[in-house]
């Protein structure tokens, strides 16, 4: 039986799944948090407590979404197998709001804001993916790593938008080519326990890393 507190992972996910059915029936602009919690028969004031404005809940749903995806044991023994099955983990835990995220990209043409808000939450989502798949991303070539990254999971969720297939498979393979275009393109660097070495370019091939001078007097 689910409990009344607002930190009961039940009650967070019977408000997500209400707030998603309604923003497939409706769009996501036109659904109220007063109604969901109304459908999902919750209290308005602990709903009120735990999700102060409607993007909290794509913001506790994604944190869901990385705990689906970062659980378990990691498969792969490169950079690009590791990172293949995590985003991966990532849609199979998607599938299940497949209607409602939907809606939600639907509106962000017409909503900047949660297109801002998604973006950044979205970001931070890969931050930990990238360190789970152990991808290089310290310094200026780590900052291009995670912002190719970021272009990399637009392009399949995209691709993911439209797959009908049961067992995802247009969405398996452009995964699979974005990742072997970014390989190709040495993005997929992977991080070193070491510091880095005298030389610009690692061992392990790829972009540099961009390292502070010394003294200010280099900066000039």
């Amino acid at each position: 039986m689910m409990t009344n507190s607002p930190h009961d992972p039940s009650f967070d996910r019977a408000m997500i799944d209400a707030t998603l059915q309604l923003a497939q029936q409706h769009g996501w602009q036109r659904t109220s948090l007063v109604e969901a919690a109304r459908e999902a028969g919750l209290p308005l004031a602990r709903v009120r407590q735990r999700f102060p404005f409607k993007a909290m809940i794509l913001l506790y749903l994604n944190r869901h979404i990385d705990e689906a995806a970062l659980c378990g044991e990691r498969y792969g023994t490169t950079v690009r197998e590791r990172l293949f099955d995590l985003l991966m983990r990532r849609f199979d835990a998607m599938q299940d709001y497949r209607a409602g995220l939907c809606a939600v990209m639907h509106t962000l043409p017409r909503d900047p804001a949660l297109a801002a808000f998604l973006a950044a939450t979205t970001m931070e989502s890969l931050r930990w993916i990238a360190d789970a798949a152990g991808l290089e991303c310290r310094g200026l070539g780590g900052i291009i790593r995670q912002n190719a990254l970021l272009a990399l999971w637009s392009r399949t969720i995209v691709s993911w938008e439209k797959d009908s297939s049961p067992d995802l498979t247009t969405t398996m393979q452009t995964l699979d080519q974005a990742l072997t275009r970014a390989e190709r393109l040495g993005l997929l660097k992977a991080a070193s326990s070491h510091h880095l070495s005298d030389s610009p370019l690692q061992d392990e091939g790829g972009l540099p890393d961009y390292v502070a001078p010394k003294d200010e007097d280099e900066i000039l």
